[in-house]
């Protein structure tokens, strides 16, 4: 039976969780580049961890040159079976107030100036995303926040914009009131989508900060009333993360979704055109089907 290990894409501050034993910063080198920044590594109630700052201790990376495919590879290196970011966001529901937590099951992708996948040509794979959370690990981390007695709501649409600027007012009206979304944010993509192709569980804990633009009250974002927000939501993302290792255990059945086996039939290139460059990169992420 195979091992569980959780790997936290977050920001700074969510990765000091009490508790953590025989915690490590370890670099791991990766073909597709270096990853946001060294990973720290321990276990917390028998269960195997690992933390990885998404913009890198100090915030270095703008949400466009997060090295999206280096992190979720890096990830899957160290032995990660479940992923779980957590990231501000905007919101576009009254009722989805600042402070309030949402574990998104949906995302419309925006972005544009990202590299969004780990194949292309000499390996072509296409992967399903129809459903891009894994519902097992969700309902964990739905269950984690409501322990901890943390207002967060069970689904939502996350649109992911590229930025680094935020929203006009207009955008922030179509993508509420046309699109139907319910946060937005600059991270979760193409994150979730490279977690499906190296065959992770994935879940999103969108930490809700503001606004965007559209609410008639509360004007423009502030980056300051922002930070103020984040510093709050940490202390509560600590909590949750701290309670996911009881939850889930630290001996891991196969993904009930398939989360774990995305890959069955998605390698379209035939085996004698593939080419070896691209498979010596793809040695972890689709190490199982190569």
């Amino acid at each position: 039976m195979a091992q569980t290990k959780i790997g936290v894409l977050g920001g700074s501050g969510v990765y000091e969780i009490e508790g953590l034993e025989d915690a490590q910063w370890q670099t791991v080198e990766s073909p597709w580049g270096a990853p946001s920044d060294q990973i720290l590594t321990g276990t917390l109630g028998g269960v195997g961890m690992a933390f990885l700052p998404r913009h890198g201790r100090g915030h270095v990376h703008s949400p466009s040159s997060v090295p999206y495919r280096a992190n979720i590879d890096a990830l899957k290196r160290l032995g990660v079976t479940d992923v779980i970011s957590v990231s501000a966001c905007g919101s576009f529901r009254e009722e989805m107030a600042p402070g309030d937590f949402v574990v998104v099951d949906q995302f419309i992708d925006r972005t544009f100036a990202r590299e969004k996948s780990f194949f292309g040509a000499g390996c072509v794979a296409h992967v399903s995303v129809a459903h891009p959370t894994c519902p097992r690990l969700s309902a964990a981390c739905v269950e984690a926040a409501q322990a901890e007695g943390i207002t967060v709501h069970d689904g939502g649409t996350y649109l992911a914009m590229e930025g680094p600027q935020f929203s006009s007012m207009a955008e922030s009206k179509m993508y509420r009131e046309s699109w139907g979304c319910d946060v937005i944010g600059m991270t979760n993509m193409p994150e979730a989508k490279l977690a499906r192709e190296a065959e992770l569980c994935y879940a999103s804990v969108a930490m809700i900060t503001d606004y965007d633009s559209w609410h008639p009250h509360h004007g423009a974002v502030d980056i300051t009333d922002i930070i103020a927000t984040l510093t709050g939501n940490a202390d509560k993302a600590r909590a949750l993360v701290k309670r996911l290792p009881g939850l889930l255990g630290a001996e891991r059945e196969p993904c009930p979704h398939g989360c774990d086996r995305a890959l069955d039939f998605a390698l379209l290139t035939a085996p004698e055109k593939r080419d070896p460059e691209l498979l010596s990169k793809l040695d972890a992420v689709a190490s199982r089907v190569l």
